[in-house]
């Protein structure tokens, strides 16, 4: 029985997606709700899945083609393995085709990291390289002898033997001078229109401050593990408390929570917070559903969660769409100091960075305290900037008393 294989459904706000990765070749066998494909969308990666036992007879849709809601990408049989010539000559595969067999996020590696298919042994169905094997590879790397290709070899044999040294050795310089050209993914893309967009439209202005993160600290260490083990194994970061104090200072200036349609500004009675998270698809802004109710338990939980679904392709267009306020920790790959940019149409964002010793005047007397900077972007057609200041230095200070998030005073 032959079944036709469809794009999904895309939501209105979704034109159209692109072909990603086909995780089942024609004649290969799968079983019901294996995943055969996945469909890249400017915002989130869609799979689609099996039907039941049986294997794709034949696929009209090759990765990097466009593809539109509904539309039919291949053909499944049913019941009995179709026999194809990809099948037949699966077996005789060699090595040097594994970077051509292979999806695009395994050449994507391959090339960022200047390895050849050869020097990775794939462990997919046929020897097919998979994106783990080479992470794997590069975390325990094993000397493998390139196989080239014969053409290249026979007119390097051609060559003079002056220019044949020239080539190979590594001494030569412009000779090994090389570019790769890599598509933009279409989340990328997505995020560049974006930004550049905000750029443009928003009057957008950046205030600073820094907090002294020594209570925090403190309270974290005396209870971290008590913590832990009192929420099955959360762990007690500083994420959740700069999402409390947020959440607290949302309350109190409403316009930073707040967000432009068109001519008319919204004021939102909740507090979504949109948590930045780094992917290797590029950045993307999960959200935090109602936080002024939640607990520093769950904030943390669902932050891990969020992040683990990001990082593997599985978040729902639900999940990263309406935010009212955004936060975006740069402090954890080392950056000292950044001018956050909007996610509209959201009118502020908070930014947040390294924490580093630095010599403060205290009581009048020069004294060493992690000290973190805070940056809040913001949009000085909704906020005036005393309400920007003041919210920031609300949050600086809930931080330094923490108490003050837990009594919401």
């Amino acid at each position: 029985m032959s079944i036709e294989i469809k794009a999904p459904s895309f939501p209105e706000s979704v034109a159209d997606g692109t072909i990603a990765t086909w995780h089942k070749q024609p004649g290969e066998a799968c079983k019901r709700d294996d995943l055969i494909v996945d469909i890249e969308t400017d915002k989130v990666v869609m799979e689609v899945v099996a039907p039941a036992d049986g294997s794709l007879s034949d696929i009209t849709v090759a990765e990097g083609g466009t593809v539109m809601s509904n539309e039919i990408i291949a053909h499944f049989t049913e019941g009995a393995v179709a026999t194809t010539q990809a099948n037949e000559g699966q077996s005789a595969a060699t090595a040097t085709d594994q970077s051509d067999s292979s999806g695009p996020a395994v050449r994507k590696l391959l090339h960022e990291n200047n390895l050849h298919a050869t020097q990775v042994t794939g462990t997919g169905k046929g020897g097919r390289l998979l994106k783990e094997d080479v992470l794997n590879y590069l975390k325990h790397p094993t000397p493998v002898a390139v196989v080239t290709p014969a053409a290249p070899v026979a007119m390097a044999k051609e060559m003079p033997k002056e220019s044949t040294n020239q080539m190979v050795s590594p001494s030569s310089g412009p000779q090994h001078r090389t570019s790769r050209r890599v598509p933009m993914t279409r989340l990328r893309a997505t995020i560049a229109k974006r930004l550049v967009s905000a750029q443009n439209e928003a009057a957008m202005l950046t205030t600073y401050n820094e907090v002294d993160m020594s209570p925090i600290m403190a309270l974290r260490k005396q209870y971290k593990a008590q913590f832990e083990k009192a929420h099955n194994g959360t762990r007690l970061g500083f994420m959740s408390f700069f999402v409390k104090a947020a959440a607290e200072a949302l309350k109190r200036y409403p316009a930073v929570n707040a967000s432009l349609d068109g001519n008319d500004m919204v004021y939102h009675a909740y507090q979504d917070v949109s948590v930045a998270v780094s992917t290797d698809r590029g950045l993307v802004v999960p959200v935090l559903r109602d936080v002024e109710a939640m607990t520093l338990a769950d904030i943390e939980k669902g932050i891990v969660d969020l992040a683990n679904q990001a990082k593997s392709g599985k978040l729902t267009l639900e999940e990263m769409q309406g935010g009212t306020f955004t936060i975006t920790n740069g402090g954890i790959f080392g950056s000292l100091l950044s001018t956050p940019i909007l996610n509209a149409p959201q009118t502020a964002i908070l930014g947040m960075h390294k924490i580093q010793d630095r010599p403060v005047a205290e009581n009048g007397q020069v004294v060493i305290r992690p000290m973190m900077y805070l940056a809040l972007s913001y949009d000085h057609r909704m906020i005036d900037g005393k309400e920007a200041v003041q919210f920031l230095v609300t949050v600086k200070e809930l931080l330094q008393d923490p108490a003050r998030i837990l009594l919401e005073i």
